[in-house]
């Protein structure tokens, strides 16, 4: 939890290419590609919701939990 706050505070004061280089760095030495890979497109969709909310392309809850509900009963 702690990691996933430190994140938060990371792209406020952080460019993109330095949270990937510190990301990797707080990575394990056994770390793979692939899971450098996936760490990384992990906190890119993140940014991408954020940038999302502050822009304002959200859908309210129980807007989501309407549609939900009528696609779940088909």
């Amino acid at each position: 939890m702690i990691d996933f706050l430190m994140h938060f505070w990371y792209i406020n004061f952080m460019t993109s290419k330095e949270i990937a280089i510190k990301t990797i760095q707080d990575l394990p030495d056994s770390v793979t590609w692939a899971d450098i890979e996936e760490r990384i497109r992990f906190l890119s969709a993140i940014d991408k919701g954020l940038a999302d909310i502050k822009s304002g392309k959200v859908i309210p809850h129980k807007e989501v939990k309407e549609s939900l509900t009528k696609w779940l009963s088909k």
